[in-house]
């Protein structure tokens, strides 16, 4: 097999997701994290929508993007459902990244596109960013919990009705070492030749 294939695979099958508390805190140069956000920008798009967007939370704004995150769930949630833990770990979830990301897909004005697809497009892109991620040795995390999905997060970062968020990445780096991948269902079980 020729090399680039060789080093596609390996960065693929590297990839792992490393939760946030793992993290160590140090700081993933803004340069290089401008990289793996273009890494993102090449992902396929039907139509040329690009629909894919990027909110990048730094420094201080880490802090602030997690107080929102878990004022949202307080807000949002009734008094009997409110659970003191979960606000906590919306609130502390970024302490050791280096940076917060929230993808989500900004629809495009070609209706005839479905919604679907643009969705598509945008996770795309995002994993396009965690194998970048991977190949410069940054741990990430693809979360979708707290109020991702709430349309309260929408209202919060100003997005539009026909807007999705997709998820709040958290990415820094670990000490710990990634874990060995796993595979449930066979390979064989997933691809069927005609």
């Amino acid at each position: 097999m020729n090399q680039l294939f060789l080093a596609l695979q390996h960065v693929i099958q590297s990839r792992r997701t490393i939760k946030p508390p793992k993290m160590n805190g140090s700081q993933i140069p803004d340069e290089q994290l401008k990289e793996i956000l273009a890494l993102a920008d090449w992902a396929p798009t039907h139509g040329n929508t690009e629909p894919w967007r990027f909110v990048v939370y730094a420094g201080d704004k880490i802090r602030e993007f997690c107080l929102a995150h878990a004022e949202l769930y307080r807000e949002h949630t009734a008094p009997d459902k409110f659970m003191d833990l979960k606000y906590e770990k919306l609130l502390h979830m970024g302490d050791a990244a280096s940076h917060v990301v929230v993808a989500y897909m900004r629809r495009g004005d070609l209706p005839k596109i479905p919604a679907l697809e643009e969705i598509a497009a945008t996770s795309c892109a995002i994993q396009n960013l965690l194998l970048g991620a991977t190949a410069l040795g940054i741990a990430s995390y693809w979360g979708s919990g707290g109020m991702a999905y709430h349309p309260a997060m929408k209202d919060m970062l100003a997005l539009r009705e026909e807007d999705t968020v997709l998820g709040i990445l958290y990415l820094g780096y670990s000490d710990s070492p990634a874990p060995s991948g796993k595979r449930i269902v066979s390979f064989e079980e997933k691809v069927r030749w005609m």
